[in-house]
């Protein structure tokens, strides 16, 4: 069945917001201070990605977001291949991941300037502690639900731990792992900005909090529709991604 259809209905819909919010801004409902018009909000972000710095911010963020998310992946892929294998670590270690699974990762930002004061590295770490849950809790499922037939077959065969874990455990783990990478790296893009605007670094979230402080609207809603297109293309590659990895979820699609 195409797809195109539901794109076109989504695109209608995009187009059906731009208009109401023509409509509420031309019919003087809302101060422009407040809300500017749709041509001004993106004019206004053409010059900032043409003219200003507005590019080198976005990258700036953009290259903050994907580190944290490598280290969040690839933290949460070992350490939860790890946890998932063995049965007395999942024994061991769920209440202490379940205690700190909650934990806001903005809260540690004023204990990460306490401790470490206002250093890339340390909202880095803080982007990866935020956004490894995704990752790490779905890889733990993964290798822990490997068919106990197969932990059988592996051993009569003398398959050691390592082999077993990438020729049985990854594989049956992968449409977990993708799926939480994908969550994964929609957080690192929310506790990105969130760490900007709290630590005051160069980035688009120090921007917006700068704009929406001095009431420069314009500003403020280019870079609020700027981060909206900064995570759909992330949603789409990585979409494009897992259906290359996974061809047979697609097949039985």
């Amino acid at each position: 069945m195409s797809n195109w259809p539901l794109r076109a209905g989504s695109v209608l819909v995009t187009l059906s917001i731009l208009l109401l919010w023509q409509a509420v801004t031309a019919s003087g409902l809302v101060a422009p201070v407040f809300l500017p018009s749709p041509s001004s909000t993106f004019a206004n972000l053409w010059r900032g990605l043409i003219r200003g710095d507005l590019l080198g911010l976005t990258l700036s963020t953009m290259e903050r977001m994907i580190y944290g998310w490598m280290l969040a992946s690839l933290g949460g892929i070992l350490l939860g291949a790890l946890i998932g294998l063995s049965p007395r670590a999942r024994y061991w270690l769920t209440p202490t991941l379940e205690l700190l699974r909650p934990l806001p990762a903005s809260t540690l930002l004023p204990v990460g300037i306490a401790l470490f004061g206002l250093h890339p590295s340390m909202l880095l770490g803080i982007i990866a502690f935020g956004a490894v849950w995704p990752v790490l809790l779905p890889t733990i499922h993964g290798f822990s639900a490997i068919d106990p037939r197969l932990r059988e077959v592996a051993r009569n065969l003398g398959i050691g731990p390592f082999s077993f874990a990438i020729k049985f455990g990854l594989p049956n783990a992968l449409p977990d792992v993708i799926a939480g990478m994908r969550l994964s790296l929609t957080a690192c893009l929310i506790i990105t900005v969130v760490g900007e605007m709290i630590t005051a670094q160069q980035g688009l979230g120090a921007t917006i909090m700068m704009a929406a402080r001095s009431f420069r609207s314009t500003d403020l809603y280019a870079g609020i529709i700027l981060l909206g297109v900064v995570g759909a293309i992330n949603n789409a590659l990585l979409g494009i991604i897992e259906r290359a990895l996974t061809p047979w979820r697609t097949a039985h699609a």
